[in-house]
């Protein structure tokens, strides 16, 4: 993933803001329990940046777990768009509750999920469009 993430930006229609390898400043702010300036932003490194990505989006979305390929869907929308809607937009395609947790359900109903890639790939179009 860090390979894919760019540099420093802060375009004025993003709504995540100032954001370095794909790491907003408020989500780096909350990482590091306190706040930080532009100048910190802009100092990024891939280094520094990936045990936040480890620890928020892959952990959390139990990637580990996953099938290879939903792995990498997840992982990539929690970083775009946050774990928790990654997770609930999953669960959401695979038409079971949306509880925001990966669990023993989320994964048996992926394994079973002939569909899922096409159906998870229409959800997170959706919601860039809605952007």
């Amino acid at each position: 993933m860090l390979l894919h993430e760019g540099g420093y930006t802060n375009h004025p229609s993003d709504p995540g803001g100032r954001t370095n390898l794909g790491v907003t400043q408020r989500v780096w702010e909350d990482y590091v329990g306190r706040p930080v300036d532009e100048q910190a932003m802009r100092k990024l490194t891939k280094e520094v940046v990936a045990p936040l990505y480890r620890e928020q989006y892959w952990g959390v979305c139990h990637c580990d777990d996953l099938p290879a390929g939903v792995d990498y869907l997840a992982f990539d929308f929690a970083v775009n768009a946050g774990a928790s809607r990654s997770i609930k937009t999953i669960q959401r395609a695979l038409k079971i509750t949306a509880d925001g947790v990966i669990g023993p359900v989320t994964i048996k109903a992926i394994q079973d999920a002939e569909d899922f890639i096409n159906s998870f790939s229409a959800a997170k179009e959706s919601f860039y469009r809605s952007l």
